[in-house]
């Protein structure tokens, strides 16, 4: 811009500036956006051996998957299936979000879900998962985890806890009747469930709801069976219920019929244990 005098002075523009620190701005936010994305993605870590045969492009030969989803669910399994010398833990999964915080490093036995593949059977496998997976990483878990599995003759039972003040019925539900199951199943299910099915209008949310969405679109055998209770944290009567939903797998999957009371104790926190039903 010239003036009157024949000076030459430079142009200021503050709109300029202004665009060029929103655009800044732009750029850090995107940046923030791809880091937070990638830390949020769930990571599946397999054993040595596992690892070496799905990079040759191997999926684990699978017959039965049992999903336990929750903190009864899960212990159910370790006080009734997992205490036998019959499984090894072949991996685990970790998911960061708002309300889980996986350590880096962290092994097997440290992990909020873990995957056990039977010794004499490697094609019956188990998971129990008792850490939080957030909405938007409930498709990728299921999706991870079920690419690893060759779906041929494939058969998937999810145990899933839930709290009985979630269990919308018309009739009154006594004390006595706590807790119980409902199941829901795929298409593919040619059984017939251990209990009945889960009534209108309820539903099933999280983990057990992706899994049998993903199951019911490539028609795989699967049954989830939620277990209503009334009371918080472990409880060995809770763990118990679960128990007609895997006498179905037959040799697959032994129980033990009488834990030992140390076992019990070890998983089951107190047995002074408050039911919340009418709280």
């Amino acid at each position: 811009m010239a003036t009157f005098f024949g000076e030459v002075l430079s142009v200021y523009s503050r709109a300029v500036e202004e665009d060029e620190e929103e655009l800044d701005e732009n750029d850090e936010d995107e940046q923030i956006r791809r880091e937070l994305e990638q830390k949020r993605e769930v990571q599946l870590h397999w054993s040595p051996e596992v690892s070496e045969s799905l990079r040759s492009g191997n999926k684990l030969q699978c017959s039965d998957f049992v999903l336990a989803v929750g903190h009864n669910a899960a212990r159910f399994l370790s006080v009734y299936v997992l205490t036998s010398a019959n499984w090894d833990a072949v991996g685990h999964a970790s998911a960061w979000n708002e309300r889980s915080r996986p350590l880096t490093g962290q092994t097997n036995e440290e992990s909020a879900c873990v995957f056990y593949r039977h010794k004499d059977n490697p094609s019956v496998l188990i998971c129990q998962l008792t850490c939080y997976i957030a909405e938007d990483q409930l498709f990728q878990w299921t999706e991870k985890v079920f690419d690893c599995l060759q779906y041929r003759e494939l058969n998937v039972t999810v145990l899933s806890d839930s709290s009985v003040a979630d269990y919308k019925a018309a009739d009154y539900l006594s004390s006595s009747s706590v807790p119980f199951l409902r199941s829901l199943h795929t298409s593919a299910f040619s059984g017939l469930p251990v209990c009945q099915s889960l009534e209108q209008p309820n539903i099933i949310t999280g983990i057990p709801a992706a899994v049998l969405n993903h199951c019911q679109v490539h028609r795989i055998a699967t049954v989830v069976y939620q277990c209503y209770s009334d009371v918080i944290g472990p409880d060995s009567v809770t763990m118990e219920t679960y128990k007609p939903a895997l006498t179905k797998l037959g040799k697959s999957i032994q129980l033990d019929p009488s834990p030992s009371t140390d076992v019990l104790r070890k998983f089951v926190r107190s047995t002074d244990i408050q039911s919340n039903l009418y709280i």
